[in-house]
């Protein structure tokens, strides 16, 4: 059975193999035919040997979180059937658990001992075939087709826009609010579509100037820019930064309105150092009621979530953010990027 695998912590590994033992399905579990594997940063990583863990006693990695595939075989008195189109939940819960992972809020898990399809501990979803348990599968509707493997960054934003509601429903006047996103890839158009269909006034901020990148965002109705954040008016009452750039981060954290909220969800390179007056930053974030905090991963609830996000948005326009789709024995195409490049799949079927 053909794979994409990698030896976790070692660069120039990665290879499709055909080696690899057919998966063996056990109660409650799917036995998944894999259809396509969203291609993210995170995969760029592994693949570079910075990232990536393989599962207990084993010496690779079969990558791939963001995967949509088609049900093979199931139980036959479960709630899924041959047929069905399902995406796989990326995280795992700890086996202690701690509090969060009990509660299903593994996304929150406090001692840090959960495990990552495709990134962390166990294999993803980068091969032909493959067992999933019940629990963490999310049937798809056919109508998404290919976009359906967008749900896992979807997730993402999603939970975002969870944790940013649970403190603006506080403010009285929380209805339509300025926001901006920073970063027109595909986590940052998620967070915009998100953004759009709560009613918010939405700008995006990113460095391109052609491509579909531009249209993408107005087609939403929302407004693209690409001048200094300094020079955004109004100034964002809502930031979901999705870059990691450091300096833009600043930029960002430095130039909202009053009682903003800003969401960090893009991680930085550490490649560049910027300076910080961390005693005006600090007053300023103060004085003005400004709140910040980090998120990632997502747990089932979230994927609930951004699926009902998809189903409501425009299929042509969840469509063309998939700009390209590379066949599985071509797969370092993937991650040679290309200029017009949002989101990037690989076929595992050719």
């Amino acid at each position: 059975m053909r794979a994409l695998a990698v030896t976790p912590g070692m660069a120039g590994t990665a290879r499709v193999r055909d080696d690899l033992r057919e998966p063996d399905r056990g109660p409650n579990q799917l036995l998944v035919e894999g259809l396509l594997m969203g291609v993210c940063g995170t995969d760029a990583e592994i693949l570079a040997g910075s990232y990536g863990e393989a599962p207990p006693h084993g010496d690779h990695l079969v990558i791939g979180h963001e995967g949509l595939g088609r049900v093979l075989a199931a139980d036959a008195d479960g709630p899924f059937a041959p047929g069905d189109l399902v995406v796989g939940i990326v995280r795992r819960p700890d086996p202690v658990p701690c509090v969060c992972c009990a509660a299903g809020e593994w996304d929150m898990c406090l001692n840090g001992r959960y495990t990552e399809r495709g990134i962390r501990g166990a294999h993803g979803y980068a091969r032909e075939r493959y067992a999933l348990e019940q629990e963490f599968a999310v049937r798809v509707p056919e109508a998404l087709g290919t976009a359906a493997v967008l749900l896992e960054p979807a997730s993402v934003v999603a939970k975002a826009w969870e944790r940013i509601e649970s403190v603006a429903v506080r403010c009285s006047s929380f209805a339509a609010r300025n926001v901006l996103v920073t970063g027109a890839g595909p986590v940052g158009l998620l967070a915009a579509l998100l953004a759009v269909q709560r009613g918010h006034q939405v700008s995006v901020l990113d460095r391109v100037q052609r491509g579909p990148k531009p249209d993408l965002v107005r087609l939403l109705g929302a407004h693209y820019a690409t001048g200094p954040v300094a020079r955004l008016e109004p100034k964002p009452e809502i930031v979901v930064e999705c870059t990691g750039s450091e300096q833009l981060v600043v930029d960002v954290l430095c130039n909202t309105a009053r009682n903003s909220i800003v969401c960090l969800a893009g991680l930085s390179s550490g490649a560049r150092k910027v300076k910080l007056a961390a005693s005006e930053f600090n007053d300023s974030l103060v004085l003005e009621n400004d709140l910040v905090f980090g998120s990632v991963n997502a747990n089932r609830r979230h994927y609930i979530q951004a699926l009902h996000a998809l189903e409501q948005a425009d299929p042509a326009w969840l469509t063309r953010l998939i700009t390209r789709c590379v066949p599985l024995s071509r797969f370092t195409a993937a991650f040679v990027r290309q200029e017009d490049d949002v989101k990037v799949v690989i076929d595992l079927r050719s």
